[in-house]
């Protein structure tokens, strides 16, 4: 199991060289986990780690929730014991505007800086909605960016990554 989870870390991070993933990529990684039919206790051990980055625990969180269908508490429970419950991600996404009595209203770019805790008990379920459909419909793109928290400041700072 460790060398074909390897595959996908090694794919995450040349995918995200500049700390930000387009959703793209992503739904490949967690697709990839679902034909590895890896268990949860696989998913804790390898990719719930803080050796990692955040953006392969957010890979991990979605593949349990969704093709686990793992529990909520349970899956908060496994960040908790890896200390990657703070860990945050911004995701930003732009959707076109939608025709309204024959008017176009405007084009819309939402972001949201969400921890990985909030995405596992469905806190920002929005934000989890646009990260499982991916880029379809109106919504043309989703970026997301591994957010660093500085110790010194309550600021937080985008590593090198292009922001919509």
């Amino acid at each position: 199991m460790a060398v074909k989870a390897n595959v996908v870390i090694e794919f995450v991070k040349l995918c995200s060289q500049n700390g930000s993933l387009e959703v793209g990529d992503y739904l490949k990684a967690v697709e990839y986990l679902c034909s590895l039919e890896m268990g949860f206790k696989d998913v804790a051990m390898f990719l719930f780690s803080t050796k990692v980055g955040v953006l392969l625990n957010l890979v991990g969180l979605h593949y349990s929730k969704f093709g686990l269908e793992v529990a909520d508490e349970v899956i908060l429970e496994a960040l908790s014991s890896h200390r990657l419950s703070e860990r945050q991600v911004c995701v930003s996404w732009f959707k076109l505007g939608r025709w309204f009595f024959g008017f176009r209203l405007s084009d819309e770019s939402r972001s949201r800086t969400v921890s990985l805790a909030e995405l596992a008990v469905d806190k920002e379920a929005e934000v989890l909605k646009v990260l499982k459909r991916g880029a379809i419909h109106e919504v043309l793109r989703v970026h997301i960016l591994s957010v660093t928290a500085s110790s010194s400041q309550n600021v937080f700072e985008f590593q090198n990554g292009p922001q919509i």
